[in-house]
């Protein structure tokens, strides 16, 4: 057990939210130097969040090796635990405020910047570009009682797009069934249908050991180059339509998605466990 001196800070952060419990809440982790993934994995678990954030400075001023894990596995993306950890190192004076901060993770480097009220992200697009196999789709259909539009993957995950956006809201799926499916989640779009808002979403991934992800960045590195091509327009405003709810900004850029939200701390502590 650690002593006093030895413990070490975590925060808990709602990420794409103006208030405390929206959006998707992230714990984040401040370490001194690199520590054994097994143990990250061990905190992330005791967390029992969405995804705990981990997070390492460099060599080079304001920047820092950032590694993802949810309850039960390591992710290679995560935007809403990248937002909540950019707050933090702010928040707590790490970094100045507005400058950019470098991220090293395992999909390359993500630069993030406080511009104005929200904090941007700077991303890789992720098209959903690769044929799905209709067995997949029927799976994926029959495990969420919907008929999809359009159906295809990207790198990471499994686009759905149906015509109302009600559907989207009232969706109940069959996790046990979706579990099944291989793939890292399921996101499940529409159009908007209120003022200001483009699109709406929602995204579960049990397979990742989280049935419905409150509110998923990495996802919109995929919505925004597919309703950019079906609206024309490279910003876009996306709705996540959890029970908690979360605004995404995008903007595409190219090969590059930059996902803005605001962050919320709700929570401070230490963990009494070291490495």
């Amino acid at each position: 057990m650690a002593t006093p001196s030895q413990t070490i800070p975590i925060w808990q952060v709602d990420a794409f939210t103006e208030r405390a419990f929206g959006g998707n809440p992230a714990a984040i982790c401040l370490l001194d130097s690199a520590v054994d993934g097994e143990w990250m994995q061990q905190v992330a678990a005791e967390m029992n969040l969405a995804e705990t954030a981990f997070v390492v400075p460099s060599d080079a001023k304001d920047s820092f090796d950032l590694r993802w894990f949810t309850p039960t596995t390591e992710v290679d993306l995560c935007g809403h635990a990248t937002l909540a950890a950019t707050h933090v190192l702010i928040e707590q004076r790490r970094v100045e405020a507005n400058c950019p901060i470098r991220f090293q993770t395992r999909s390359g480097e993500l630069v993030c910047q406080q511009i104005g009220s929200k904090i941007a992200l700077d991303f890789p697009a992720t098209a959903a570009n690769e044929s799905l196999d209709p067995v997949v789709i029927d799976e994926c259909q029959s495990a969420l009682g919907i008929t999809a539009t359009f159906a295809a993957r990207t790198k990471f995950d499994i686009l759905l797009v149906v015509d109302d956006p009600q559907t989207v809201r009232e969706l109940k799926p069959n996790f046990m069934a979706l579990a099944n499916i291989v793939t890292r989640g399921i996101i499940v779009t529409a159009r908007g249908d209120e003022q200001g808002i483009d699109f709406i979403s929602r995204f579960f991934a049990p397979q990742s050991g989280i049935n419905e992800d409150p509110v998923t960045g990495s996802a919109h590195c995929c919505l925004a180059p597919y309703w950019y091509a079906c609206l024309g327009r490279d910003r876009l405003v996306g709705y996540q339509a959890s029970s908690r709810g979360g605004m995404v900004y995008t903007e595409l850029r190219g090969d590059r998605v930059q996902l803005s939200g605001n962050a919320v701390t709700v929570m401070e502590g230490r963990l009494w466990t070291t490495p």
